[in-house]
């Protein structure tokens, strides 16, 4: 089966190799307020943009390629079932996601709301990278 729009099978190595680090930054932003100074961008004089940080920004960008670099590299053998075993869990994601979302939305207001929609970026890939390991590793388990 050829599916062009995976990830060579080395980027999963690659992406968790790149996780560890943003996942460390963005942890230490969103809970301890750290910020590189050299990140800093000057504005001019507007009192309201008078400097912007792009720490978080890049924090977001390197979990994002991250969890996508892990999510949808190739196996060692993609063959049909991995295909289906991927569609599964990518379908399972999705409404696992939107339930977790729709909670937010009842049970969340405030401030905290938007830390809410802040993890959520990133829930979709991360159930998804779960659910796909779990259903793959219990097929291995189900052939062996």
């Amino acid at each position: 089966m050829k599916n062009r729009y995976l990830f060579p099978h080395p980027y999963r190595v690659f992406g968790w190799v790149l996780l560890l680090p943003f996942l460390a930054l963005g942890v230490s932003i969103l809970y301890f307020d750290f910020n590189f100074a050299f990140l800093e961008l000057k504005t001019g004089h507007d009192e309201l943009f008078s400097g912007i940080n792009l720490t978080d920004e890049i924090a977001a960008l390197g979990l994002i390629v991250s969890l996508m670099f892990i999510a949808f590299s190739k196996e060692k053998i993609e063959d049909e079932q991995i295909a289906q075993l991927r569609l599964d869990s990518l379908q399972w994601s999705v409404y696992f996601n939107y339930i977790v979302l729709a909670a937010a939305i009842i049970f969340i207001h405030g401030m905290a709301f938007l830390d809410a929609m802040v993890y959520n970026m990133f829930t979709l890939l991360i159930f998804f990278i779960i659910r796909f390991r779990w259903a793959v590793n219990r097929e291995n388990r189900l052939l062996n």
